[in-house]
Formats: C-alpha cells, sequence, structure tokens
C-alpha cells in the first residue's frame, strides 16, 4: 500500500537538514493566536516543505463547507508533491473527538462520555470505522484520538471527551475505537492522548499539575495506553500539565523510559498544539523556545505541531551546533516518512470530492450514530413507573434550554452555529414522534442561566399531563482559565460548582411543584451534582451529549419505542464537597463499628447504574477453577434472566478486586462487562476470562506484581471469590 522501508530510507539519504526538520514542524489554518490563511499554510508548504497542515480543526478555521475543505485538502497535497523537491506529502490531521464534526455534512456522534455507558465494543469499532470514513473523505489522514485520559474529577472541563472513570473502561473503549480506525476500508492513523495522566487535575482545572504517586499513576492512568499501544497505535500526544513536578512535553522519563522503552511504542510523538512552548511560556522550566525545543525533542517529542517555520530554524542549528545529533532527527523523520507511507500518502494522496461527498453524513453512517444515541441512555430514576410515557396522553410540555438548542446538544469539539448543523432536537423528536392528536407544547423557559419565561412553562405544565424537562450544560470547548461557578461557557468549561444554574434549577422546582408528572432529561458533558432532582422529581434520564441525531433517541426513550440500557461511565456526587468520588477507591480506615468503617463512596448515582423498562434477576455467579496462579485466568460465570414483559438490553458487570495484598488497593473495579439482549422470559449464561494478572499488585515504585491471596467477585448483587496462590 505505502512505500518499502527501503524507499523510505532512500528518501532520507536524499534529504537535506532543513528539510528533514520541516517533516517534524506543523501549522494550521484559522486563528490559533495568529490567523493564518490557506495561502500562508500553502507557501509554507512550498517554500520549507513543512511536514504538517491542521486546516479545518478546532474551530478556528473558516472553511467547513465539505466540498472547499476537501479542494483545500488536495491543493495542499498538490504543492507538497508537485512545488516542493522531493515531492514529500502533508500529513493532514484533525480533531474527530465524536466525528470530523468541524465539517459541515458529517456525521456527528455522541461524545465519548455517553459512547462509554453503552458499554459495546463493536459499536465503538463502527463508530471509529466511520469517522477514519469520513475523515479521509475530507482529505485528512490522521484523527486526534483515540482519548485514553480516565476522568477522576467531574469539575474538569474535558470530562465528556472521555470514556468514565474506570481504566478498564477506557482501555477497552479506546482500543475498540483504534481497531475500528484501522479496520476501515480507507487509510488513517490514530494518536492516543494525553500521556500519561490528564484527568485529574488540580482544583478540576484542565492543564494544572497533576501531582500523584506512581502507583497511582501505574494503576489509574497508564492501562487504557498500554492497550491502544498494544493495538497498534501510530502516534502519541503528551498532555499539557505537568506529572509531579515534571511537564509532560519535557519529560524523558515518560516519553523515552516509559512510552518507549516499558510500553514499546515505536510509533510517533506530537506535540499537543503549543505544548512545547508551554515549557518557556507556562511551565517555566525553560528560557527560550529554543531551548523548549531541545528539551522536548531529547525528551522524545518528535514533532512541533505548531511550529512552523520558527521549529524549523531551530532543530537545524541545534544539529548545526552539536547539541542534537542529527541521527536522532533521522530517527524521528523515518516514524514521520514511515506513517505517511503506511496512510498511501506516497501512492495518491488527493481525494475526490463527488464520491467523498456521497460519503459524508450517509445513512449508514448516521444509523451507527442513532444506534450509540439510543444505547448510550440512562436511566437514573423511574419512580412509580413515570417512564415511558403512555403515547395516547392528550397534551405534553417540552421545556428547558436543551429541548430545541441542536447546539447544545452536540456539545463541544463540533460545529456550532444552528444552519451549519443537520440533526434532530429533542423537541423534534417528540414532535415527530407522536400521534398528531398530541399536543405537544413547547415553552423553553430559561436559558442555560438566565430565568427567560419560567411563568409561562409554569403555565403550560399546569394543563399538561406530562412534563419533559430539559437542562444541563451548553456547547463548550476545552481552554485554559479558571473554573466558572455557575457553570460552562465557551471559554472556561472548568466548574468549580456542579449543581444546575440557579434560573435551571428554578424552572426545574416551578415545573415540578404543579404535580404534572416530570421527566428530566440531562443534556451534559459530566455528571451533575442533582440531588434535589433525585429526590423530587419523578424520572431523570441522563442523555451525554447525544449528538446530532440525540433528539430520536431521547423521543423513543420517553415514549417507550426504545427500552433504556445504558449504564454510567461516571460516578454521579451528591456535592462537590463529596469529591473525589469513583467506584474503584481506597478503602478508609477510620472504624464506625465493629465490621464497618466510613464509607469512602457515597455517590447520588453509582458507576455501572442504570435502569431498564424492564426487570433483570442475576442468580448462579461461579468461578470454574478452584484457586489460580501466575499466567493462568479465572472462569467466571453469571445467568441472567430477562423476567419482564418486554425485551431489553442488559450490561453484565463483572468488578473485582484483592481482599488483603502487601499495599492499599481498591476495594473493587470493573473488570470487564458484556451486552446481552434478551426477550421477556428468557436466560442465557455470561461468561468472563479473566487474566489473574489483572489482580497484579502495583507497588509503590509503579512495578507490579503477583501475590497470593483471596480475590473478591462480584455481579450486582453477588459476591464469588477464589484464592491466588503460587505455582
Amino acid at each position: 500500500m505505502g512505500r518499502t522501508d527501503v524507499e523510505v530510507e532512500d528518501i532520507l539519504e536524499e534529504m537535506t537538514l532543513r528539510e528533514k526538520a520541516a517533516q517534524l514542524a506543523g501549522t494550521y489554518v484559522g486563528t490559533m493566536g495568529e490567523t493564518r490563511t490557506v495561502e500562508d499554510a500553502t507557501e509554507m508548504v512550498r517554500e520549507h516543505g513543512i511536514g504538517f497542515v491542521t486546516p479545518f480543526g478546532y474551530g478556528a478555521s473558516p472553511h467547513r463547507d465539505s466540498e472547499e475543505v476537501i479542494e483545500i485538502a488536495n491543493e495542499l497535497q498538490r504543492v507538497a508533491r508537485e512545488e516542493t523537491r522531493l515531492g514529500i506529502p502533508i500529513l493532514i490531521p484533525i480533531d474527530a473527538i465524536h466525528g470530523n464534526a468541524y465539517v459541515e455534512e458529517t456525521t456527528v456522534f455522541p461524545h465519548n462520555l455517553g459512547v462509554a455507558a453503552a458499554r459495546d465494543r463493536e459499536l465503538v469499532e463502527q463508530i471509529g470505522a466511520v469517522t477514519a470514513r469520513e475523515v479521509a473523505a475530507t482529505g485528512s489522514n490522521l484523527t486526534y484520538g483515540p482519548t485514553c485520559d480516565v476522568a477522576r474529577d467531574p469539575r474538569w472541563g474535558r470530562t465528556f471527551e472521555t470514556f468514565g472513570e474506570s481504566p478498564s473502561l477506557c482501555g477497552e473503549l479506546a482500543s475498540a475505537k483504534a481497531r475500528g480506525i484501522h479496520g476501515a476500508p480507507v487509510d488513517v492513523a490514530a494518536m492516543a492522548k494525553h500521556f500519561p495522566a490528564y484527568g485529574e487535575p488540580e482544583r478540576g482545572e484542565d492543564a494544572s499539575p497533576v501531582d500523584k504517586s506512581l502507583s497511582s499513576l501505574y494503576r489509574d492512568f497508564l492501562p487504557p495506553f498500554e492497550k491502544v499501544v498494544a493495538a497498534g497505535i501510530e502516534g502519541i500526544m503528551p498532555s499539557y500539565n505537568s506529572i509531579n513536578g515534571e511537564p509532560s512535553h519535557g519529560s524523558h522519563y515518560w516519553l523515552s523510559e516509559v512510552l518507549r522503552d516499558e510500553l514499546g511504542f515505536d510509533g510517533y510523538v506530537a506535540s499537543d498544539w503549543n505544548g512545547i512552548d508551554m515549557l518557556h511560556q507556562n511551565h517555566r522550566v525553560t528560557q527560550t523556545r529554543r531551548e523548549s525545543v531541545f528539551q522536548s525533542f531529547t525528551a522524545g517529542v518528535d514533532v512541533h505541531s505548531l511550529g512552523g517555520v520558527d521549529h524549523v530554524d531551530h532543530i537545524a542549528s541545534l544539529v548545526e551546533e552539536g547539541e542534537i545529533d542529527e541521527s536522532a532527527v533521522d530517527t524521528a523523520v523515518r516514524r514521520v516518512l514511515d506513517l505517511k507511507a503506511a496512510v498511501g500518502l506516497f501512492d495518491d494522496p488527493f481525494v475526490d470530492v463527488e464520491t467523498s461527498v456521497e460519503t459524508l453524513g450517509s445513512d449508514s453512517n448516521r444509523d451507527v450514530a442513532l444506534d450509540a444515541a439510543r444505547k448510550s441512555m440512562t436511566l437514573l430514576k423511574n419512580d412509580a413507573d413515570c417512564l415511558p410515557f403512555d403515547p395516547s396522553l392528550d397534551d405534553v410540555l417540552v421545556t428547558g434550554p436543551n429541548a430545541d438548542e441542536l447546539t447544545h446538544q452536540v456539545g463541544g469539539w463540533s460545529l456550532k452555529e444552528r444552519d451549519e448543523l443537520d440533526g434532530t432536537t429533542i423537541r423534534e423528536g417528540i414532535e415527530s414522534l407522536v400521534s398528531s392528536e398530541m399536543a405537544v407544547t413547547y415553552e423553553r423557559g430559561s436559558g442555560i442561566d438566565d430565568p427567560d419565561d419560567i411563568d409561562a412553562a409554569v403555565a403550560a405544565a399546569e394543563d399538561a399531563d406530562a412534563a419533559v424537562v430539559v437542562l444541563g450544560e451548553n456547547w463548550y470547548l476545552h481552554e485554559f482559565g479558571p473554573q466558572d461557578v455557575t457553570g460552562p461557557t465557551d471559554r472556561f468549561p472548568n466548574r468549580a460548582e456542579l449543581a444546575l444554574p440557579d434560573a435551571q434549577q428554578e424552572l426545574l422546582e416551578a415545573v415540578v411543584e404543579t404535580g404534572t408528572p416530570t421527566a428530566l432529561v440531562l443534556v451534559s458533558g459530566r455528571p451533575l451534582a442533582v440531588s434535589w432532582a433525585a429526590e423530587n422529581v419523578d424520572a431523570i434520564l441522563q442523555a451525554y451529549y447525544p449528538g446530532a441525531d440525540g433528539g430520536v433517541a431521547v423521543a423513543e426513550t420517553l415514549f417507550g419505542e426504545h427500552n433504556p440500557s445504558g449504564k454510567l461511565p461516571i460516578s454521579v456526587p451528591r456535592s462537590e464537597g463529596h469529591l473525589p468520588v469513583r467506584h474503584n477507591y481506597l478503602p478508609h480506615p477510620y472504624p464506625i463499628g465493629a465490621d464497618e468503617h466510613l464509607p469512602s463512596y457515597d455517590p447520588l448515582f453509582a458507576f455501572g447504574h442504570g435502569l431498564s423498562y424492564t426487570t433483570f434477576e442475576y442468580r448462579d455467579l461461579s468461578v470454574a477453577e478452584e484457586s489460580v496462579s501466575v499466567g493462568e485466568s479465572l472462569t467466571v460465570s453469571v445467568t441472567l434472566e430477562n423476567t419482564g414483559d418486554r425485551a431489553g438490553d442488559e450490561v453484565v458487570q463483572l468488578f473485582g478486586g484483592r481482599e488483603r495484598a502487601s499495599v492499599v488497593t481498591p476495594v473493587e473495579e470493573l473488570l470487564d462487562f458484556q451486552r446481552v439482549s434478551l426477550a421477556p422470559g428468557t436466560d442465557t449464561t455470561v461468561e468472563f476470562d479473566v487474566p489473574v494478572e489483572t489482580f497484579d499488585v502495583v507497588r509503590p515504585d509503579g512495578t507490579r506484581r503477583f501475590e497470593p491471596g483471596p480475590l473478591s467477585l462480584r455481579v450486582e448483587s453477588l459476591d464469588a471469590s477464589i484464592e491466588a496462590v503460587e505455582s
């Protein structure tokens, strides 16, 4: 498909030092500090042979029309192939976090947090494959993803980009997405991010320092990266923050000793945008950009994504002055050229406009997005079977700032102008689904943080048979800055408070006060501390950011066309004061009774929680083996029966932990999961194969080792145990 290793070596042999350095530098189109046009990028490719151009990402580019985007990509490649000395094509990366969502007419999936609620590896592979096809269709050949961050503080503004709080879940789904990208019938590379630990910044402020023990870093943050490296990921992106006082972009320990030597990664490492400049601008570990380039390159960063010609100058001068050996530059360039060869750029870097436009947002692609939205729906509460609503109701009120706002529904890393998006809002989904005999009354009620017209919503609720109140968060994107106390804005999504903003809370309480049966739908990028709602609202449906077609999935769930089966991928705290709240907690030492200790885990809704419109019964949890030793596996089985009166999916979740160890270990963690579909009155046996190294103890120095002793297992309320023994 691509050029052979020998041909890559021939190219490398012909390159001058500056041509090599240019392959390690990137530029962009749009406004990122300074404005760079397509003409600027084209000139940089023509005159300097820059290796990377990001022309339509991050919302910073004015170019969103799919045909225009394709034409820009083709022109950039034409210039690289025909107007540079060696004709080396460029890599065109894109932030396709939940689909190629910065280009019009594309498929916009639910964000990763919602996808994680579905607990469906095959679905995530399909999402990866569709994403790859639509990325390739617009002329890009590298996607910045999958996200491997483990979200351990919901105040953090990038929680929605993650697969949740479980290292196991994050690793399974990130590697599934990588398999989907690699398995698509197109040539697109994937870049895992943000290595090594990004999901628990101080105070929840994005890019703030992470100060954690080595045992926590190896136990809680590295496992997803280990899995994607094993899956053959081509690229790794470091995190912006510092880890125990050492910036990731300048850390030889993390990028070389751990990533390459321990994990065995042999691909290329690219900076997260201006992460290299942060070494002198923010972290203050260097004084100049030249020093930052030196430190990051010698640490293990191959490519400066925003470096431009300045980066070329610095790399060349560092070699010329003997501070960097040219052989190290050759190694980094070889990685870049190998990747370009692997994705077929030397053979044919161009895309056909007509064929590509037909691929974008096709019916089959959007079917995958709708399936993901349906499976992500997570029913948190359903008192007195409030849901599903009876389709024969006369009048339903739909209210709230997120009921008819598509930009809020798709979330960040997407186009944000309504006329650029093609999808179905929750209001539209309900209106399209229900009978023409049912009156659907819409009143906005409130904005994200302004009261708007609560009185009109209350008046409508008094006359309605049921009320759907759609609250939560707006479109936002990560940005460095202080926490927003009342709620996220476009620039500062980090939050000091996780409760609903006052205006939304006022609307919810006023509607509930009417006595009309009320379902709260939460459209948000993180768990919200809705303690009042948990006590007073009839039903709560967590919809996450469900994507462009999420309105259909929400409507179908509210009115019983779809039976919800999502399971929380992250714990819902009672308040910010209860943080940290996560299922894989360490035990608390204070006793409050003979056999009890202070609870370390007291969420409003627990990790893995999610209700259904049918009922399921678990029984006969067993372990086939009497004991297990090094190199062996446990065979765990459990029987699941649908005891209700309608078909449904259930995610069977296996938790486990060590009852004793030489160091403190989590009380339990998610070990594995399987999604099962059952008709009423039927049952099935679900079997898990669990390698014993899953229970390895992580020592204070980060090393893992097998230890004998009792291992505990749990599925729902059923418990089992097995003894790990020396061989």
